[in-house]
């Protein structure tokens, strides 16, 4: 059974996809951009000020669905630069200090709405095995 998650406190989908998926104990986040999620627009301040609001959005769809960074076990990150890899750690690492998930980071060609950034992840969500 797959549970739909969606929550004003993230920026809605901007295209025929969810926030996330919950299925099986495991929720499937959507990719994450540094949007405001009040009025949708990317917030200021470059690639570092994306990063915190991409994770904290991620934070909020977690959240949502019961379940924390703490339970994140996979994320993603595509950036448009990777120079910018830096940057981003140490924004990323201050969101996970202890045990952090597995994770790939890839530069892409775009992102969606012009972004520098994107974060999507798995994590476990308990109580929802099947």
């Amino acid at each position: 059974m797959r549970k739909i998650i969606e929550t004003e406190n993230a920026p809605q989908a901007i295209g025929p996809y969810s926030q996330a998926v919950v299925v099986n104990g495991l929720l499937f986040s959507a990719g994450q951009l540094g949007l405001d999620p009040y009025n949708g627009i990317m917030v200021e301040g470059g690639v570092k000020a994306q990063t915190l609001q991409a994770m904290l959005n991620l934070k909020a769809i977690l959240e949502e669905a019961g379940s924390a960074l703490d339970l994140v076990v996979k994320t993603t990150i595509f950036l448009l630069d990777m120079n910018d890899f830096v940057t981003v750690n140490g924004v990323y690492a201050g969101f996970f200090p202890e045990h952090p998930p597995a994770r790939s980071t890839v530069q892409v060609a775009r992102l969606p709405k012009n972004a520098l950034v994107e974060i999507e992840a798995v994590a476990l969500v308990p109580g929802h095995q099947e």
